[in-house]
């Protein structure tokens, strides 16, 4: 759907892995991986952000949280064991679209 999964070359045993394959929406892609760069920094809600967190629902807010401690860790760990950046910050995007599928179930369309 947003062309960030790896693409994969297998034939009997062998499996290898290559780069992501790209074959989707270039410019969600691109948002996603933008916005997975924020995840370099410790998770924390700023006062800024506190009014819009409390109008959402409870559910929604409890996925955002998750969201970002879970992504922030993961972000460290994958560069501690060695990883580049950038192959880190695409896995993340990819973790992130999957919480943005989360909040989007948990939020009921909205009426024509």
């Amino acid at each position: 759907m947003f062309g960030i999964t790896p693409s994969e070359d297998s034939t009997g045993d062998s499996v290898k892995r290559g780069p992501i394959t790209k074959a989707g929406n270039s410019r969600a892609r691109r948002t996603l991986i933008e916005s997975a760069w924020t995840y370099r920094f410790p998770a924390r809600l700023g006062a800024d952000k506190r009014a819009t967190i409390e109008a959402q629902p409870k559910r929604v807010a409890d996925i955002a949280w998750k969201a970002q401690t879970r992504l922030c860790a993961r972000y460290r760990a994958l560069t501690a064991k060695g990883k580049k950046q950038a192959v880190a910050v695409t896995a993340i995007a990819r973790e992130l679209a999957a919480f943005i599928w989360a909040i989007a179930r948990e939020v009921p369309p909205a009426k024509a």
